[in-house]
């Protein structure tokens, strides 16, 4: 039972999370792309800083602009936040997500050149392990809340599966049509070389055909005309 607790804990403190980092500048929109599956919920965690901690005092003015657009390219959310915040939404289609952020203040201006540090934590799932939660409870207490999490982690993973097996259903249909489109344009190519070889065949012999029947022609012409002159000669001798 000890070691069973243990596992379920050490895997419940592994959440499917992204954790990360990026500078910002004034008004600058940077967005991530997330692929998600269907009916999955997607919390993020963010907090906007100085780049350089030591180069000005901490503006309680700044703010970030989330927008979160779904694969058609759709606002699925689009909120003002503070210096740090946290977003929530369920993803209605599998696909990729953009995830954009950008600063919605201009009181740093002042402070030309200057970079703010945004720091985003992404995490896939229903329900998550609070580190926070009171050591004194009751040890079946913690171990239901680390199963509801590892259960959360398995019907995300069971659904990032089905995603993936669409993707490459797609990628599977997508390479067939593309080998069948290679197959029947071979086939077209071999036919208009096969034409243009056959009618530069044909245009060769009717060249050398023509060629043929003007040179009997002119042999003909040269005998009448040298028969011609035998005749007007012997007339004339007559």
């Amino acid at each position: 039972m000890d070691f069973l607790r243990v596992v379920l804990l050490l895997l419940g403190f592994l959440p499917l999370a992204a954790a990360m980092y990026f500078d910002l500048g004034e008004q600058e929109q940077k967005c991530i792309i997330e692929e998600i599956p269907e009916d999955t919920l997607v919390t993020g965690n963010f907090f906007l800083e100085p780049w350089d901690v030591t180069s000005f005092s901490h503006s309680p003015h700044l703010g970030v602009t989330v927008t979160v657009r779904d694969p058609n390219q759709e606002v699925q959310l689009s909120k003002r936040y503070g210096k740090f915040g946290k977003f929530t939404f369920t993803a209605h289609a599998s696909g990729q997500h953009h995830l954009c952020f950008q600063t919605n203040t201009t009181r740093f201006s002042v402070f030309a050149g200057e970079r703010l540090k945004l720091h985003l934590d992404v995490q896939m799932g229903e329900h998550s392990v609070d580190p926070n939660m009171d050591r004194t409870k009751d040890n079946l207490q913690i171990l239901e809340s680390n199963l509801q999490h590892l259960t959360s982690q398995m019907t995300y993973i069971t659904r990032q599966q089905e995603y993936n097996r669409e993707k490459e259903e797609i990628f599977r249909q997508i390479s067939e049509e593309t080998n069948s489109k290679v197959l029947w344009w071979a086939v077209i190519q071999t036919c208009i070389l096969l034409s243009v070889g056959f009618w530069q065949i044909k245009r060769l012999k009717d060249f050398f055909i023509a060629k043929k029947l003007k040179k009997k022609e002119k042999k003909k012409k040269k005998k009448k005309k040298k028969k011609k002159k035998q005749t007007n000669f012997l007339l004339n001798e007559t």
